[in-house]
């Protein structure tokens, strides 16, 4: 069997379509948590702790900062002074609990709605058999011996 062969049973089997295809709505799907978060929680969040929060610019200064540079992260990095950004980490962290918690309730519905269909009716047993045939078959074993 020649590779390309090989290949193309394999690509078009369905478990790598529904795999490909997962990927990219997955993919899709982080955008709109990622502007959830930064576009609708992250405000909102700010608004509670009272002034302007933005978790990306939380960072803390663990090296000596050259004159004329800004206090901004990215002119931090850039002058590469060692910084410990953990805002970025919250917000990261943020939507991974928000987007945990959306695959979560996802499957919990899939999963309620497996159980409420109806379970299968069980394999027809076989008739019982009619008493004059369980005494045929006696007679016909009893002649074979």
């Amino acid at each position: 069997m020649s590779i390309v062969k090989e290949f193309k049973e394999f690509a078009i089997k369905g478990n790598v379509m529904d795999l490909a295809v997962g990927v990219i709505i997955g993919g899709a799907f982080g955008k709109i948590v990622d502007s959830v978060v930064g576009d609708l929680i992250m405000p909102f969040i700010a608004w509670i702790m009272g002034g302007k929060l933005d978790f990306s610019g939380m960072f803390l200064v663990l090296g000596t900062i050259p004159e004329g540079t800004s206090r901004t992260l990215d002119a931090l990095k850039k002058a590469q002074v060692p910084v410990f950004a953990y805002g970025s980490f919250l917000t990261i962290l943020v939507n991974f609990l928000i987007l945990a918690f959306i695959i979560f309730v996802m499957i919990k519905q899939v999963n309620r709605l497996k159980r409420s269909e109806p379970p299968a009716e069980p394999p027809a047993s076989p008739p019982e058999l009619a008493e004059e045939v369980l005494l045929l078959r006696e007679i016909r074993d009893s002649l074979r011996k």
